[in-house]
This record gives structure tokens, sequence and C-alpha cells, in this order.
């Protein structure tokens, strides 16, 4: 299997919709009472910060790719 690029932004997405996923089962369950309120302000902020996870972590690759060409073309 070819390996590719680590994506933080991507796991840090996927692990926020985990998180509120089993906020709302707990929350169908009884186990806890949650308002509607709470967990969705958190998902899309969570989704926002992975958003800027994403681009900080797109912007560093491409320095270092620009870095990289910029030194094989002396």
């Amino acid at each position: 299997m070819p390996r590719h690029e680590f994506q933080p932004g991507r796991l840090l997405a996927g692990l926020i919709l985990v998180a509120a996923g089993v906020l709302y089962l707990l929350d169908a369950t009884g186990e806890a009472d949650l308002p509607w309120f709470l967990v969705i302000p958190m998902t899309v902020g969570g989704l926002c910060l992975a958003a800027l996870v994403g681009i900080v972590t797109y912007a560093i690759r491409r320095d270092r790719r620009d870095r990289i060409s910029e030194s094989s073309d002396r």
C-alpha cells in the first residue's frame, strides 16, 4: 500500500465529528442531557479549527516545496 501524506486537519475533523456523535448517542440513551446549543457550536467551532489547521499545513508544505525547488535551481 503506498504511503500518503499525514493530514492533521482531516484527522481533527474526524475526531470532532466522532465526539459530537458520541455526545448525541449519550443524549439519546439518556446517559447525558445535552442541549442542542452546546453540541452544534462545538461541532462548528471544531470544524473551523480543523479548516485552519488544514490551511496552515498546506501553507507549510507549499513553502517547503518552494524552498526545495529554489535550491535545486541553483
